[in-house]
């Protein structure tokens, strides 16, 4: 393995200092929650080895959100970046090749660029929506695929597939023999239609999640894979016992417990994030150096910057940040140009929110 950080990892926020932000708008989930904001409390845990695929109840509570799925079609993560390292350390050789819906999450083309595989990328184009080229991504398979990797609702752009194309992609990954992996991490996070976990529509797709960004509580780290391949399944598990055996007890009790509220959780969360949502939908009408495919799903977005070839964008990045506070992800945490920059507007309050928006056009303009 020839591991490299990640750019977005090097330039996230805590590593930058939160004390120097003054309008955090790089985060890519909802606010950090403290147990009492959730209600919820340590219970009196004996602190033994925990069931190596993860607590039975909280894989239940899994399952049950799908049709088709039982819990021992789960297997609980270190976050969803843990499940993303199983599956990859799993499937993908020196030997093996990919496809990468670009840009994505950058554990999904980190992590097989350490391992050597060769990958093909599929790139999303800002004029046509972000959406997604099945044709496109049919043409990348190879004979030596293993995996076709997509994220839905699309990390950073917010955008959505449509069902059919989640069945073209289902079908595609069974006609070629590979695997289908959908990170779903924003899944809850949809403001129309809830697509099918992708795991249960077929034994070749893969689906990953985690508690992280929809839920707020990433300081636990709980994720999941799911998959109705039992010997796959198998595989991962014993990936997962010789990097840490199990899980913690203690985030797996605080898991269960967050999904057991999840439904009355995401029914008040939803209309605010759709607000938050609304309030740069409405500053982008007002912008005209800003532009965005408006999100259907999840607390990002990933609007362009209508500039012209001269405009020195290092400069207006470096103006937001220190002389107006304000973080947003560039193009580049992407291998997008820096035209590009992902917002989140789910993690700010919304007068920062507010006051973030008002200092891009500000640095714009300065």
């Amino acid at each position: 393995m020839n591991y490299a950080r990640m750019v977005i990892e090097k330039e996230a926020p805590e590593e930058y200092g939160y004390d120097r932000i003054r309008y955090n708008l790089s985060e890519s989930s909802i606010a950090d929650q403290k147990l009492s904001d959730v209600g919820l409390s340590l219970p009196d845990l004996t602190l033994f080895y925990g069931e190596h695929c993860g607590e039975k109840e909280l894989r239940a509570l899994i399952a049950a959100q799908d049709k088709g799925l039982s819990p021992d079609d789960v297997l609980v993560t270190a976050g969803a970046a843990g499940a993303l390292f199983i599956i990859a350390t799993s499937l993908l050789s020196a030997s093996d090749h990919l496809v990468v819906v670009r840009p994505n999450y950058a554990t999904n083309i980190e992590t097989p660029r350490a391992i050597g595989c060769a990958i093909s990328y599929v790139d999303l184009d800002f004029d046509e929506g972000f959406a997604i080229d099945i044709e496109r991504v049919a043409a990348g398979v190879r004979p030596n695929t293993r995996l076709i990797s997509v994220t839905c609702p699309h990390n950073p752009t917010g955008t959505m597939m449509s069902r059919a194309d989640l069945d073209a992609l289902i079908a595609l990954a069974e006609s070629r023999a590979c695997r289908l992996l959908v990170d779903e991490t924003y899944r809850d996070l949809s403001y129309g239609e809830r697509l099918p976990s992708a795991a249960s529509l077929s034994p070749n797709a893969i689906s990953v999640s985690s508690l992280s960004k929809a839920f707020g509580i990433p300081g636990i780290r709980i994720g999941w894979l799911v998959v109705k391949d039992k010997d796959l399944q198998e595989k991962f598990l014993a990936a997962k016992e010789q990097i840490g055996i199990c899980g913690s007890v203690i985030d797996e009790a605080i898991a269960r417990a967050m999904l057991e509220r999840r439904d009355a959780f995401l029914a008040s969360l939803l209309p605010d994030m759709a607000k938050r949502r609304d309030i740069v939908q409405s500053w982008i009408d007002g912008e005209p150096l800003v532009d965005w495919v408006r999100p259907q799903g999840g607390v990002v977005g990933f609007p362009r910057l209508n500039v012209d070839a001269g405009f020195d964008l290092d400069r207006f990045y470096t103006r937001l940040l220190e002389e107006h506070g304000t973080y947003v992800g560039p193009g580049h945490w992407f291998e997008m140009p820096k035209r590009f920059f992902r917002v989140g507007f789910g993690w700010p309050k919304e007068a920062e929110l507010r006051g973030g928006l008002e200092a891009i056009s500000a640095a714009l303009r300065g």
